[in-house]
């Protein structure tokens, strides 16, 4: 038999009639599935891209609120609006940018970084925009998704079905106003960081900032330098403000200047050993302070020195705002933000500093508790968002349970991806998934692949219900409450990583460990943590759990356009063993296997 030619004729498959649950396919013809994502971000372009590559057989929506893709970087459009992490540790592993302006980059580029990634892997047939999800609705007779959306433009409302269901809206998404009695009826404009009107002019104007986070930090130092302005900043909150994320590497790679000049952004491109080169010293700096989230390391100490020492520098023309804003918690309990600028900003002439609660909203201005008021031309509210909260829109699981019925008084999911009583449905960047120190967006690609992998499994093994064990996601949750008691996030300070609107017992916001850890539990599904149920198990009909292995053929046989007979020795499939240093063997010169 070794001996036969090769020729076109391919023999008829031996076809059963499926009476015994056996798909009478080659076992590579996964049944068809459809998938819709929630937003288009970071984490649903990425969908995007990888679905198509990785799986056969799929119909992708990937539905988007706004007029364009970026997510958080279509809709954050204040002035001084910019990544506080090295740019270059803030894009896709396959896609790195040779070309970013700064080594901070602003929100517009990486808005454009986005868009080009769409283009370039045509990841916009998928996507509809101004298309707004306002309801998704398991149905468990038909194992299905209704997912009902709205079209933004007209109001017109339709129903899609979906076999999967990926949320991938982002944890910072929902607009957190803030809670000022009165503020609705104001006579003068009023906008969040995250909704902002690029068409107003702030020229010569009274200016109210409420806000203490990182988009107050970035707004603060831009409109205090717009002409005649005059700032009222209300910040109650106290933070620690840090040397900019990155500054080792920098010091490291011989960086004076964040702006990049056309002749590094030149060897970048140029010579891709040095901008590999260039990328791992970041990395490995980010990873490498990992202690810092630790209570009492020396790490903490240090970083509370220098950080204490930073702060009395910056604002020495007006030490009083130092006993206002120096916090007394651990550095990291709160978002760490670099903010240059921001500090120097608030000694400024033109800025008020106002740590005393605000009473009431009322006509064009602010009313304070001490009853000083405050006249304003416009108001920016820099609040932040509701991060621990379930989607805006109803999810409606088995047995008419709600997602926010679910989360109460906590998210409780099962590695950040998935929560009981939801079949079928994933989230990316959900609750718990953001990280302390590291890289997000490669954990976010981690994530992307783990349910890409959940979804290949539903279709080649028949699974009509996919959904993770309560007791997993219990024992998700012991091991969130044991890990963070030895931390510094709960400490005393108001965070958006902590539920109940950032002053409650719980993290939801971060993941228990650091980036690193997160990639090695996302490396490979545990799938003995999911319940499943097979095509025709409920209904009695005959079924199968091997029936995928279908009619003993694989589709490079059957059809010769769908694989090469050989795959098995091209270069881009052989695994070759990795050799151990000679001076160490316990170092490998590839990374180890993924089982």
């Amino acid at each position: 038999m070794g001996s036969m030619s090769l020729n076109n004729e391919v023999p008829e498959p031996i076809a059963g009639d499926g009476s015994q649950g056996i798909m009478d396919t080659a076992i590579e013809n996964f049944r068809p599935m459809s998938v819709i994502v929630i937003g288009a971000g970071f984490s649903g372009i990425y969908c995007g891209v990888r679905i198509p590559e990785r799986l056969r057989n799929v119909k992708l929506t990937i539905y988007e609120k706004n007029a364009g893709v970026g997510g958080t970087w279509y809709e954050n459009r204040y002035p001084g609006c910019a990544c506080d992490i090295p740019a270059h540790s803030y894009q896709y592993t396959f896609a790195p940018n040779t070309n970013w302006s700064s080594f901070y980059a602003p929100a517009q580029e990486i808005r454009e970084y986005l868009e080009g990634i769409v283009r370039k892997y045509s990841v916009d047939r998928f996507i509809r925009c101004s298309h707004k999800v306002v309801d998704a609705r398991w149905d468990d007779k038909k194992a299905k998704w209704q997912v009902t959306v709205e079209r933004v433009e007209t109001g017109e409302v339709f129903t899609d079905e979906a076999d999967v269901v990926i949320s991938a809206r982002g944890t910072l998404n929902n607009i957190s106003w803030p809670q000022v009695p009165g503020l609705s009826d104001l006579t003068i404009p009023v906008m969040h960081s995250a909704a902002w009107d690029n068409s107003y002019d702030f020229k010569n104007k009274r200016i109210g900032i409420i806000g203490g986070g990182s988009s107050a930090i970035q707004i603060i130092p831009s409109l205090q330098k717009v002409p005649g302005t005059h700032l009222s900043c209300f910040i109650r909150s106290k933070t620690w403000i840090a040397r900019p994320f990155g500054d080792v590497a920098m010091e490291i790679l011989g960086i004076q200047n964040t702006t990049f000049s056309p002749e590094q952004k030149a060897r970048f491109t140029n010579d891709p050993d040095h901008y590999l080169e260039f990328r791992t010293i970041i990395e490995r700096d980010a990873n490498s302070i990992h202690a810092l989230t630790l209570k009492g390391s020396d790490f903490q100490k240090e970083a509370r020195e220098d950080f204490t020492a930073l702060m009395k520098e910056r604002l020495a023309k007006k030490p009083e705002i130092l006993k206002s804003l120096l916090p007394s918690f651990s550095v990291g309990c709160r978002r760490l933000t670099p903010g240059p600028g921001y500090l120097e900003a608030l000694v400024e002439d033109n800025v008020d500093f106002i740590d005393t609660p605000i009473l009431k909203a009322s006509g064009a201005k602010l009313v304070l508790e001490n009853g000083e008021q405050k006249d304003l031309d416009v108001l920016v509210c820099a609040t932040g968002f509701q991060a621990s909260a379930p989607p805006p829109f109803p999810v409606t699981g088995r047995n008419g349970i709600t997602m926010k019925e679910k989360f109460e008084p906590f998210a409780e999911t099962y590695l950040s991806l998935a929560t009981d009583g939801f079949p079928n449905y994933f989230m990316m960047l959900g609750p718990n998934a953001a990280i302390g120190t590291g890289t997000l967006t490669t954990m976010m690609e981690m994530a992307g692949d783990y349910i890409i992998k959940c979804i290949r499994k539903l279709q080649k093994e028949n699974i009509m219900k996919m959904e993770v064990q309560e007791r997993r996601v219990k024992d998700f949750s012991r091991i969130i409450d044991e890990y963070f008691k030895k931390t510094v996030y709960l400490d005393s300070c108001s965070s958006w990583y902590r539920s109940n609107g950032g002053k409650g017992d719980r993290i939801s916001g971060l993941w228990p460990g650091s980036a690193l850890h997160a990639m090695e539990c996302l490396r490979s599904p545990r799938w003995e943590d999911f319940n499943y149920v097979y095509e025709g198990e409920e209904s009695g009909d005959q079924c199968n759990r091997l029936g995928w292995l279908g009619n003993g053929w694989s589709i490079a046989q059957t059809d010769s356009e769908e694989g090469e007979l050989a795959h098995f020795l091209q270069p881009s499939m052989v695994d070759v063993p990795a050799e151990p240093f000679p001076e160490n063997t316990k170092i490998y010169k590839q990374r180890p296997f993924s089982y």
